[in-house]
């Protein structure tokens, strides 16, 4: 298939295992969950790894502050300011990074991190983690997360300054006023 002068070729779908834990101590009164972890965030092994996405912006306005680069700094800003973050999916049949493709989802156990962080409130980035956990989570846990804008480039219709709009209700939960 040829599209401006490009190659296309067909994606095939694949079985993946998420790839990396969810981050996260005893601190960590937010969770944060996507759905599962794009090509781009696979090949760095951490969350939000495509440089389009506008996860680490929407926080760094939030928080006030600019997010490092590198996975042991972003993990830091993260517990530092009591967010957890996680996938609601652990497995699933997938084309490339796309949550419209996602078939065979199997949650992560998100219930026994709730048994170890003192998490407070639940978000979820986007309509497929939302989706996931409402249906295969919330009936073991009995806590509903609460939907916000996906941060994807997907999602172009929310600018940066709208989505940190939206994603401002995280911070009374994660003890900013």
């Amino acid at each position: 298939m040829r599209r401006s002068g490009l190659i296309l070729l067909p994606m095939e779908r694949v079985l993946l295992t998420h790839p990396f834990p969810p981050v996260f101590d005893g601190k960590s009164r937010v969770l944060i969950l996507g759905s599962f972890p794009s090509a781009a965030s696979r090949s760095v092994n951490f969350y939000y790894g495509h440089p389009r996405n506008r996860f680490w912006q929407v926080l760094s306005r939030l928080y006030g502050e600019n997010i490092p680069t590198d996975v042991p700094g972003r993990r830091e800003f993260l517990l530092a300011h009591g967010v957890a973050l996680w996938d609601s999916i652990g497995e699933c049949t997938i084309v490339g990074s796309s949550d419209a493709s996602i078939r065979d989802a199997v949650p992560n156990k998100i219930s026994e991190l709730l048994e170890k962080a003192p998490i407070e409130k639940i978000f979820a980035n986007g309509k497929k983690s939302l989706e996931c956990y409402e249906k295969y989570v919330f009936p073991e846990t009995g806590v509903h997360a609460f939907g916000l804008p996906s941060t994807s480039p997907a999602n172009a219709a929310w600018s940066v300054e709208k989505l940190a709009g939206a994603w401002s209700v995280i911070l009374p939960e994660a003890g900013v006023s």
